[in-house]
């Protein structure tokens, strides 16, 4: 396998990337910061929920797979006739070692621990002997895993639930994986809705309870419109902004005495998530970890 490795203007970079995949049939292209460990390294991703920075780096190195020596060659003498003169350049060309690609994958994937008897574990792992509920789930198409600290404080939330938390009827809202919507069930959920605006997500939260062991008839998984009456407890594990735009929604589908519980959201948009619920619920932080806050509320008795 050969490795090209071009360096690139921003402007470059979409239409030198899209040469390479679509026309000159790489492997795979990426895409990185050329300053990266230097003073002049840009930061790129912005917090959650707020825009990016900048659309790109200044200076942007790309580096693209092929097969074969030829078509390597071929890619970097095509790359420097159409956009040598705007400022791309080829920097090398190498062999790269053949890899188990999915075996390092796979290596990045650990057991990740919510309490010491509740644990999620990838299926190509044992479960630790300590471990007494185990979540079985591989990293997807949709967000969750238990390596994000907001998933691990509602799954711990779940594990450690206050005496008052009645789980006859559980919802939760931006399922994703489903990890939440199975750590109820595990937990002792009578009935859970799972629900999503990503079609993806509802796939792979049904094939995640599936291979769980989670039933249908007790797991039911679908579109928003899913999401019918009062829940005694609703989970919610989104970002800020979506969950102040549905607090009206999320709020009144908590029943007397049932609990929300919500996460996504980073320590200094706690107020606002207090002030925007406050009409319906009481939301406060109850858990912190890395930045992120969770907050829940219990309604009152009718």
């Amino acid at each position: 396998m050969l490795e090209l490795v071009l360096r690139a203007p921003a402007a470059l970079v979409e239409a030198l990337s899209d040469l390479l995949m679509d026309e000159l049939d790489a492997l795979s292209v990426s895409v990185e910061d050329a300053d990266a460990d230097t003073d002049a390294e840009q930061a790129l991703f912005g917090e959650p929920g707020m825009p990016a920075p900048a659309p790109g780096w200044e200076r942007s190195t790309l580096k693209a797979l092929f097969d074969t020596e030829v078509a390597a060659e071929r890619a970097a003498t095509l790359a420097l006739a159409q956009f040598g003169a705007a400022g791309a350049h080829v920097q090398a060309l190498h062999t790269v070692a053949e890899q188990d690609w999915v075996r390092l994958t796979q290596s990045q994937f650990t057991p990740v621990q919510i309490t010491p008897e509740f644990w999620v574990v990838p299926s190509w792992h044992e479960a630790p002997a300590a471990a007494r509920q185990v979540i079985r789930l591989d990293p997807g198409l949709a967000f969750g895993t238990g390596t994000h600290p907001t998933t691990r404080m509602c799954l711990r939330w779940l594990a450690k639930k206050p005496a008052s938390a009645d789980l006859t009827r559980v919802l939760d809202y931006g399922c994703g994986s489903g990890i939440l919507a199975i750590g109820a069930a595990l937990v002792g959920a009578a009935q859970v809705d799972a629900v999503d605006i990503d079609p993806a997500a509802v796939q792979a939260t049904r094939d995640n309870a599936a291979h769980n062991g989670v039933a249908p008839e007790r797991l039911g998984v679908g579109l928003p419109a899913r999401a019918q009456g009062v829940y005694t407890l609703v989970l919610a594990n989104i970002l800020a902004t979506p969950l102040k735009l549905l607090a009206p929604l999320l709020a009144g589908h908590v029943a007397p005495r049932g609990w929300l519980v919500m996460a996504g959201i980073l320590e200094r948009q706690a107020g606002e998530l207090t002030a925007a619920y406050a009409p319906w619920l009481d939301v406060q932080v109850a858990d912190r970890e890395d930045g992120w806050v969770l907050m829940c509320a219990q309604r009152a008795a009718a």
